[in-house]
């Protein structure tokens, strides 16, 4: 059954995508110092710290956003080629599955969005 809204589940998943992208922004972060793939490592390390300091002030605002809602989401676990969360609306919930491949593709989006926000704001 459904509980949500559609405003209630655009937080949510907003909150938990932008979530997995700052780890995987993080993680590429550390790589980068680890292992100095690039020749000039400055831009690209300025590039991440910028668009993970821009998810992180978007989740912020989302989580305040949730809290307010009384929303909460969690992963309760994986089937197969999918992974499944709970959203948490007050004390009833909501199971949904995500295919592995669109978080993957969902998760691109959002790094490739904030990468133009961030060239944004150095170009002007």
């Amino acid at each position: 059954m459904r509980y949500l809204s559609d405003e209630e589940y655009k937080i949510a998943s907003r909150y938990l995508f932008l979530s997995m992208v700052i780890k995987v922004l993080e993680y590429d972060l550390k790589q980068i110092h680890k292992s100095h793939i690039f020749r000039i490592n400055e831009p690209f390390i300025n590039l991440l710290e910028s668009s993970i300091q821009m998810a992180k002030e978007e989740r912020q605002v989302l989580k305040i956003k949730m809290l307010d809602h009384k929303l909460k989401v969690v992963r309760s676990g994986q089937r197969g080629d999918f992974t499944v969360y709970t959203f948490i609306l007050g004390n009833q919930e909501e199971q949904r599955s995500y295919y592995n491949p669109a978080i993957r593709k969902k998760v691109r989006g959002i790094i490739e969005e904030l990468f133009e926000s961030v060239e944004y704001k150095m170009g002007t």
